[in-house]
């Protein structure tokens, strides 16, 4: 994409899954990079990158970043919280201080905000598109929503898109790993039918592909796009293809649906007790049983020309493959 060469781009959640992906594409563009980090860089360490140390709450961090900044990608926010406040504090106060601060730049052509198909929630349908009304289930899918509301208030002020990603996975992302370490042991809870497709997954690489085609494409602006894989997914297929890379033989373990609140709670409470926030929780556990987990990607593809390639079948060997490099699953 040699439209963005030369130009400079501020990115927030830098230091995250997605964040450290993107940095690394548009480094490899010829984009000179600034990204808002809070103490430590992670998986920013060692690329050529300027940092600039605040927060979404520092309007001064924020005016630092932007200035100058040809493109802005708003891709920090929190995905697990113990309270209301946290999300409302990160995903909704701190995206709207990003916004002001973008308007009070003219540098700026245009804003890409990352929301998430967990605001869709419950819908009629089992697989959502961009006119499916948002009923979140999850304080996470709430936040977004809410956000995407607050965003709209900027429409009439700034070229800017909003993209809606599904479950995403690839190198660095560490929920799903939870999944692949019960796999690694022979294990595979699955809710509901495995071989239904029953899920929307995006393989990270595709994902950034998406994301620049929404900062770039003319037609993009002030629209929201879901940006999911070339295929809807089952849970038989994706333990399949982490079977076969893990050299295992695995037994499937069929977990009730009213099962999974009570797991959910345990694993909270487990994880409170040791000092974390676990991936499956609570409210993770309402997004499986109630929320719209398969999305349609057909206008990103149509309109903007969105082609993502990477099929599970591919995307989790090679996954699985980093993950061993990292020492993350053992190898055999």
């Amino acid at each position: 994409m040699t439209e963005l060469a030369g130009k400079t781009a501020f990115l927030t959640g830098g230091t995250g899954f997605v964040g450290s992906h993107l940095a690394e594409r548009l480094i490899a563009e010829g984009v000179r990079v600034r990204c808002l980090v809070r103490s430590d860089p992670k998986w920013l360490d060692g690329m050529d990158v300027e940092l600039v140390r605040g927060s979404l709450n520092d309007p001064d961090s924020l005016d630092q970043g932007i200035e100058g900044a040809d493109f802005v990608f708003h891709l920090a926010g929190r995905t697990r919280g113990l309270n209301w406040s946290e999300f409302e504090r990160d995903n909704v106060s701190g995206t709207v201080n990003l916004l002001e601060s973008v308007y009070r730049s003219t540098s700026v052509q245009r804003t890409i905000v990352a929301s998430s198909l967990a605001a869709v929630g419950t819908s009629d349908t089992d697989i959502a598109d961009e006119s499916t009304p948002l009923n979140p289930v999850s304080d996470y899918g709430r936040s977004k929503a809410i956000m995407e509301e607050r965003i709209a208030d900027f429409n009439d002020r700034m070229p800017l898109a909003i993209v809606r990603p599904p479950a995403v996975y690839g190198p660095r992302e560490s929920d799903i790993l939870t999944f692949f370490q019960t796999v690694d042991r022979g294990l595979c809870p699955i809710v509901g039918a495995a071989g239904k497709a029953s899920l929307s997954l995006v393989h990270v690489n595709d994902l950034i592909d998406g994301i620049l085609l929404t900062a770039l494409h003319p037609d993009a602006a002030n629209r929201t796009w879901f940006l999911g894989g070339p295929e809807q997914a089952a849970w038989a297929q994706i333990r399949d293809a982490a079977a076969t890379s893990l050299n295992r033989r695995v037994l499937t373990l069929r977990i009730p649906r009213f099962v999974l609140p009570i797991v959910g709670t345990v694993s909270e409470i487990v994880g409170r007790l040791s000092g974390s926030y676990p991936p499956l929780n609570r409210e993770k556990a309402k997004e499986i049983l109630h929320a719209t987990l398969m999305c349609d990607s057909s206008a990103a593809m149509r309109d903007l020309g969105y082609a993502p390639k990477i099929t599970p079948m591919e995307g989790v060997p090679s996954t699985i493959d980093w993950y061993k490099k990292q020492g993350w699953l053992a190898t055999r």
